[in-house]
């Protein structure tokens, strides 16, 4: 076990974020693209299948975050449904969207 470098608490070697206080606890860095609400589920979507996403953050026009995605490996399929839709329904109501992704550094 290590402990996480901002709370202290005792995490799992293989988490990506501590769950107590969710610093990340690998390397990772951080890329940010602003879309059209027409474009959003498309690039999610393309985003995803790059494989090595870790969490992605869509923002609306004032920078406030409209949805969290964990996107690890195994998400596929039923389970990435749901967020679909979720993102779906911002696209009709939001018109710029703020997408940021963050990435394993290998």
């Amino acid at each position: 076990m290590k402990q996480c470098p901002r709370c202290g608490k005792d995490v799992e070697e293989d988490m990506n974020y501590c769950p107590h206080c969710g610093e990340p606890l690998k390397k990772v860095s951080k890329e940010e693209f602003s879309v059209s609400a027409d474009d959003l589920v498309a690039k999610v979507k393309e985003l995803i299948h790059e494989g090595n996403v870790i969490r992605i953050i869509v923002k609306n026009e004032e920078g406030k975050t409209l949805l969290e995605i964990p996107a690890t490996v195994g998400v596929i399929g039923a389970i990435l449904a749901p967020w679909m839709a979720a993102l779906g329904v911002i696209a009709a109501i939001a018109t710029k969207c703020k997408i940021i992704v963050e990435r394993r550094e290998d």
